[in-house]
């Protein structure tokens, strides 16, 4: 043990009290003698529990405790008894005052415990909470690249239209399966109130049948949204509806359309 693990030990004030065994007091006297810190520590618990024993104890005066002492003694039928040593006084006070600085330094280890306690805590949380954002991203991107990779999608380009010419977007549709994903990261954020409704289009004669919504559309980082299946679709096309989506497709807000 070295000298700041004795001092902050609670050994050092059992040493003043007189409450440690022969062995563990000469422990103490060597360790005194080789750190001054130590020795130093010794002599302020000594004076801070004097100062405790003095401030507390009461005080009376030799020729006040006198005066009283005679009145008491002129009564008839009192025992007069040998005046007791104050040391008593003073070990009750020291008892006290050393119960109330090992108390007070348990407490204070008791809070920092709790505290490097709370903050593993808290380490430990966001830690979890970045292993689960991790692991959505990770699925995420696993989920774009099978689709992108799947050669049994067909890649259409969905070119910007009059009223958002910049705007674009890409259909991966299975002929197979009819499956279709929008890649809709060439799209504007739509504004409140709005979200996009794709439409899968034959084209003779022309007949649009909505295939989903991109709803949630800033919560996805990926910006990469599974719609319903279409059937014998030739085209597609995407539109800014009111929140909800529509019936059939406003083409005043036709913002992207792709051919087959």
């Amino acid at each position: 043990m070295n000298s700041r693990e004795l001092i902050e030990s609670g050994t050092l004030e059992l040493f003043v009290f007189g409450k440690l065994t022969e062995e563990e007091n000469k422990n103490v006297i060597d360790m005194a003698k080789k750190h001054p810190e130590v020795q130093e520590e010794i002599i302020a618990i000594e004076n801070a529990v004097i100062n405790l024993s003095q401030s507390v104890s009461p005080h009376l005066s030799a020729s006040n405790y006198e005066k009283i002492r005679q009145r008491i003694l002129a009564r008839k039928d009192v025992i007069t008894m040998n005046k007791k040593s104050s040391w008593s006084s003073y070990v009750g006070w020291a008892a006290a005052a050393i119960f109330v600085i090992g108390f007070g330094f348990q407490y204070f280890k008791l809070n920092e415990s709790q505290t490097a306690i709370d903050k593993l805590s808290n380490e430990k949380s966001s830690m979890q909470k970045s292993i689960v954002n991790l692991e959505f991203e990770k699925q995420e991107a696993e989920t774009v690249l099978a689709v992108v990779r799947d050669n049994n999608n067909i890649q259409v380009a969905l070119g910007g239209q009059t009223v958002a010419p910049t705007s674009y977007a890409k259909a991966y549709y299975n002929r197979e399966t009819k499956e279709v994903y929008i890649d809709a990261s060439g799209l504007p954020t739509p504004p409140e109130g709005k979200v996009y409704q794709v439409w899968g289009l034959k084209l003779e004669p022309l007949t649009p049948k909505s295939i989903g919504l991109l709803e949630n559309f800033t919560a996805n980082n990926t910006k990469l949204f599974k719609v319903d299946k279409a059937e014998d679709a030739e085209a597609f096309g995407i539109t800014l509806e009111p929140a909800g989506g529509s019936e059939s497709p406003t083409l005043e807000q036709l913002y992207t359309l792709g051919k087959v």
